[in-house]
């Protein structure tokens, strides 16, 4: 018994496992670091759904987290430009720098689309890279898990076959779900649609939907009176089904546009957290899929 009590204040007195510290630049990349890391990472999305990832502020208590960080995951591509070198640098963490293994873009493990022929001011918001809302097909989602995997199993070795063994689990999930979501979105395939900007391009391509016009007359600018009108009139000779719009999206032009065309003006969750039922990546599809389904039948 002596013996057996001596054992356990032994085992005490060694020094816990520390989590993993994470800061996810987006929802999508919080919601797959805890489907990865589970209890061995403790995660910390910087952002909401509700929020433009391209436009963040670099507040204190981002910084902070930042601070503490072991490994910061964002998508890259330059979506997070005006503010993620200000938090690196603000937060004075040599871990979560650009090259080190502390920094991970899932940019930088898949293939972008819309790679821009030219670079000019004068067409709004364009990425060099190419678009880098890449969370929005599935495919990009099990390729981005087995890298960050690795990238946490690097950084944390005495955890890795942990990490190994959820992601193996997750990537089983997401390969019969993504099969379910292809099934059950067939009938989306050629929907035309309007979308507000140029952050579902992934989805579209992924159901084969088509876009036939953008709220925004060029990536990144407002929707103006003028651009809404001649978009009307385009619709009058090439209709769509719907206007779709992402949560952080106002909601404002899009409505406007589909009350004047009479079709569906409907609200993606874009993200984690979009919506009620987008409560995790699986959430963000089942949802997603649900609402465009309700107007493409």
């Amino acid at each position: 018994m002596r013996q057996l009590l001596l054992a356990i204040v032994a085992c005490a007195a060694l020094p816990a496992h520390a989590a993993l510290n994470v800061v996810a630049c987006e929802p999508e990349w919080g919601s797959l670091a805890k489907e990865i890391g589970g209890d061995k990472a403790n995660v910390y999305t910087a952002i909401t759904a509700l929020q433009d990832p391209h436009r963040v502020e670099a507040r204190p208590s981002l910084i902070a987290r930042a601070r503490n960080a072991d490994l910061m995951v964002c998508t890259g591509a330059q979506l997070e430009i005006g503010w993620v070198p200000l938090l690196q640098t603000q937060s004075g963490n040599s871990k979560i720098q650009a090259g080190q293994p502390g920094y991970f873009e899932a940019a930088s493990v898949v293939s972008l689309i819309e790679k821009p022929t030219r670079i000019d001011r004068s067409l709004g918001d364009v990425h060099p890279a190419g678009n880098p809302h890449l969370h929005l097909d599935p495919r990009n989602i099990a390729t981005v898990a087995s890298a960050l995997a690795e990238r946490m199993a690097s950084l944390d070795a005495s955890q890795a076959a942990y990490y190994r063994a959820r992601t193996q689990d997750f990537l089983a999930r997401w390969k019969e779900a993504t099969a379910r979501w292809e099934k059950q979105a067939a009938p989306l395939k050629g929907m035309p649609v309007v979308v507000y900007h140029k952050d579902l391009s992934y989805l579209v391509n992924w159901l084969g939907m088509r876009e036939i016009g953008a709220l925004e007359p060029k990536p990144g600018i407002p929707p103006s009176t003028a651009h809404l009108g001649e978009l009307l009139e385009q619709l009058r000779r090439t209709p769509a089904k719907a206007v779709v719009r992402s949560a952080y999206n106002d909601p404002r032009p899009a409505d406007w546009l589909a009350e004047r065309a009479k079709i569906a003006s409907v609200l993606l969750p874009y993200t984690v957290g979009g919506t009620e039922r987008a409560k995790d990546l699986f959430g963000l599809y089942d949802d997603t899929i649900a609402r465009l389904l309700a107007v493409g039948q």
